[in-house]
């Protein structure tokens, strides 16, 4: 399916609606297959032990998720996560930026399910998985 929404609308929408994180974030890539989302990793994403927290991790994959969806359907800021399920598999390297993969597994008209993979820069293996669901809001009108 063809993206409605392309990076830089995405980037757009993101320090419009949500500028309280929309600083942490570079939409890399937009495309049929879903979005490409960077973390800029900071001091604050950081916990004890020199590694990037769940929390942060977790916030990667569920922007990069919403914003996969919202490439497709437009700019509906009130598309809610419904469902994550996130497994940590790698610690990520405390001084390298955090990118997510996600990919639209089914878009249907009130639910979209989807998968994220996570990567700390410049290892080829995934640090992080997760499956999303998200509701969309009915179009009012």
């Amino acid at each position: 399916m063809t993206p409605v929404m392309n990076a830089t609308d995405l980037q757009a929408f993101l320090a419009r609606d949500f500028g309280q994180v929309a600083a942490d974030f570079t939409v890399e890539r937009v495309d049929g297959a879903g979005v490409c989302l960077r973390l800029k990793v900071a001091e604050r994403h950081l916990r004890p032990g020199g590694t990037v927290s769940g929390p942060a991790m977790f916030g990667l994959a569920d922007v990069a998720m919403y914003l996969a969806i919202l490439s497709r359907i437009g700019p509906v800021a009130l598309a809610v996560t419904t469902n994550c399920s996130m497994d940590f598999m790698r610690k990520p390297a405390a001084g390298q930026d955090l990118r997510a993969e996600a990919r639209i597994l089914k878009l249907g008209k009130s639910l979209a399910v989807g998968d994220v993979l996570v990567f700390s820069e410049g290892v080829v293996e995934p640090v992080a998985r997760a499956g999303l669901t998200y509701a969309i809001p009915r179009a009012t009108g």
